[in-house]
């Protein structure tokens, strides 16, 4: 990064998005979707949302100006990709690149809940015409399909820091492209390194608590909370909580890269940054 990128990342601060914030309009009675990193709040190359769909319900088929992952962090929806279906368990994922139309639906009895990031600050949702509605399984076994299938319990862990658990969901040597992600775990006491990114970040808290460090400030978050953080900014999460620690976290970019920096200019003083 240069020194002009460095000096224009500072002058963007991070953002704290709370769980208790609206619901987007324009979706269908019975699915709920709450954004967090967006244009919005200040991201740039990256939008980041979850939703709720009752048992029962849908989206239908529709597709976007950019790419999308889709994780599951609750229940089995299925995925449906040009007519082609994906059943999803926790911390599965599916990438579907810009302009391939997808529907989601939950056929169990319970609630599915899912994290959605796409590579845009501003994604478009256009819905499909009666006309180009796909077949299931419109491409026949063996041929190509735009998609990327991500099966949690087939990917491989790695530890980032004593007590942590990573796992890449989504990057370009898996399929998709301007964004990459992943879960990370946390047992009680253990953080990362203080580090910072090239390019803008988004942490989900999906279990339990953490404190959030952010070139000396410092937020608690919890269940859903989401910290957008811009590119350069020195950061890292600590789990001080007797219970694990879980997030999904998304970059704007194809692949993770972590610059290590002394833990003293996260830290800086202590207590708890006002909002």
């Amino acid at each position: 990064m240069t020194n002009f990128g460095q000096a224009e990342a500072k002058s963007r601060l991070e953002a704290i998005v709370r769980r208790t914030g609206d619901y987007e309009l324009g979706f269908p009675p019975g699915v709920r979707v709450r954004v967090y990193a967006s244009g919005r709040t200040g991201a740039r190359g990256l939008t980041t949302a979850a939703a709720v769909f009752d048992p029962g319900m849908a989206l239908d088929f529709h597709r976007h100006d950019c790419g999308e992952a889709i994780t599951v962090l609750e229940g089995t929806p299925t995925v449906l990709v040009e007519g082609r279906p994906h059943t999803l368990g926790r911390l599965d994922c599916v990438y579907v690149p810009g302009g391939v139309l997808h529907a989601v639906q939950n056929d169990s009895a319970t609630e599915a809940r899912i994290h959605s990031a796409f590579a845009s600050p501003n994604p478009q949702r256009t819905f499909a015409e009666m006309g180009e509605l796909p077949d299931s399984g419109s491409r026949g076994v063996g041929c190509p399909v735009p998609e990327a299938v991500s099966r949690f319990g087939l990917s491989s862990g790695y530890e980032l820091a004593p007590g942590t658990d990573f796992h890449d969901l989504f990057a370009a040597r898996l399929g998709s492209s301007g964004i990459c992600g992943g879960f990370g775990m946390f047992q009680p006491g253990s953080g990362l390194p203080c580090h910072f990114h090239e390019y803008d970040e988004s942490i989900t808290i999906v279990a339990g608590h953490a404190v959030c460090q952010v070139e000396g400030r410092h937020y608690e978050v919890g269940l859903m909370d989401t910290a957008v953080i811009p590119e350069g900014l020195a950061h890292r999460f600590v789990n001080r909580r007797d219970s694990p620690m879980g997030m999904i976290w998304v970059y704007a970019g194809d692949e993770p890269r972590r610059v290590l920096v002394d833990n003293t200019r996260c830290s800086g003083a202590i207590g708890i940054a006002s909002e």
